[in-house]
């Protein structure tokens, strides 16, 4: 089912592993003036476009966009006891490991009377995207809205396509993990439409345009994220989940392949890899995805997912070899699976979360690790984070310099600005020691 590549008697270079690395063919540029559609659509037409868009794509119309409050409470109260529980320790966790992701403010004596202060100041408002397609994503309500909360963020909006099976409304789920969080502001709306919405307001919705826009969601609305930087601030371009695995032939394969499959089951593009210095392993790992393949629930999703092109098994020679493969790929989930993962660990360099040893599945970082599961994909994890505090914060320098200690550095500036031919920038010091 899953292709084998086998690299153990090449010595490539990074450009050459990330060549070798599989990935699915599908572009978001591909669907760029698609997104740009629906986007001019909502800022031209508000809730109309919104409501048509999802009886066009999503095949339901609701009666309104904004969610009333009474149905989050309804949907609070309704929430499965087991599933509430769950809710409430995955926000519990999250928010304890997310405080340490903000910073302190630090004061810094450049010298007598010269003060610089670095502070981080959160947005004024944001809003959170939660999918609603191929599966029900309470857990990203907890993984969008905790970090913002715990950041400072005064106002947050929420938005998750409207289902069919409840007429047009938010999956009660959504709204359930909303109401636990005090979220209000919620939306029934989905896709790139969402996107613009967020982006740029809807005026008769009295929805007002946010500061940064985070979420996954599929290539619609990575593209229209893409579409709408700088206007607004994103997190990433989220796209199919991705699972790498190093393992070596001491690993369980049994316990391989069900983490294989586990993010199979998300999406037929999502994308499932090994690496393993083990033709052993190998073997037994693609023998368990084929028989755990046929038995899972989405069992099509799954099988195509592992079929597809951006799911392998790859030979390495060596773990060094695996760990350079990896940061190549620069995995959204990578899993280490070795006699000793905190050595493999010193030479990993890019991954969105990494999970060590058999007992800290991708699951476990899915829902209740504390984690956060909002990661950068398709190769993202090379130069840009996860979602957490941060991503709401700002880091401002506040400068404090006293007269005394402008003083001592006005020769400098005028200097300076002569020498760049800008004679102003040093008369604006003078200025305020001149006596004459």
């Amino acid at each position: 089912m899953m292709q084998t590549i086998d690299i153990r008697n090449l010595q490539p270079t990074r450009a050459e592993l990330a060549r070798l690395a599989p990935r699915a063919s599908t572009a978001v540029a591909s669907v760029t003036e698609v997104a740009a559609a629906l986007i001019d659509d909502v800022r031209a037409h508000g809730e109309r476009a919104l409501l048509d868009q999802a009886e066009r794509l999503d095949g339901v119309r609701a009666t309104r966009v904004r969610v009333e409050a009474s149905e989050v409470s309804d949907a609070v109260q309704r929430l499965v006891p087991a599933v509430r529980e769950a809710l409430e320790l995955a926000i519990e966790r999250v928010r304890i490991a997310t405080r340490a992701q903000v910073p302190a403010s630090i004061a810094t004596m450049i010298a007598p009377g010269a003060e610089i202060v670095q502070r981080w100041q959160p947005v004024n408002r944001v809003g959170l995207y939660v999918p609603g397609g191929k599966a029900v994503y309470p857990s990203s309500v907890v993984m969008n809205a905790v970090p913002a909360q715990v950041a400072g963020v005064s106002s947050i909006a929420l938005a998750s396509p409207g289902q069919q099976q409840f007429g047009g409304a938010v999956h009660p789920t959504i709204l359930g993990a909303a109401g636990l969080l005090g979220i209000e502001e919620i939306y029934a709306m989905g896709g790139a439409g969402a996107i613009g919405a967020f982006a740029y307001g809807v005026p008769d919705l009295e929805l007002d345009p946010v500061d940064i826009i985070t979420g996954p969601g599929n290539i619609y609305v990575a593209a229209a994220k893409r579409l709408v930087r700088g206007v607004v601030g994103i997190d990433s371009e989220a796209g199919p989940t991705e699972i790498l695995i190093i393992a070596d032939g001491r690993a369980d394969p049994v316990l391989v392949a069900t983490d294989l499959v586990s993010q199979a089951e998300h999406d037929q593009l999502a994308a499932a890899v090994l690496v393993t210095d083990s033709p052993e392993l190998a073997r037994a790992v693609a023998a368990e995805v084929e028989r755990l393949a046929g038995s899972a629930h989405h069992v099509t999703r799954v099988r195509e997912a592992l079929a597809g092109q951006q799911s392998a098994i790859v030979i390495v020679a060596d773990l060094r070899v695996a760990a350079a493969f990896s940061n190549a790929y620069g995995p959204e989930h990578l899993s280490i699976q070795t006699e000793a993962p905190s050595k493999v660990l010193e030479h990993i360099e890019s991954a969105g979360a990494i999970f060590l040893g058999a007992y800290s599945p991708v699951s476990l970082g899915d829902y209740v690790a504390g984690s956060n599961h909002v990661l950068p994909t398709g190769g993202q994890s090379r130069f840009a984070p996860g979602l957490g505090a941060y991503t709401f914060l700002r880091p401002q320098q506040v400068i404090n310099y006293d007269r005394q200690a402008l003083h001592a550095v006005e020769a400098q500036i005028v200097a300076l600005s002569q020498a760049e031919d800008l004679p102003a920038h040093g008369a604006a010091v003078s200025a305020r020691f001149d006596t004459t």
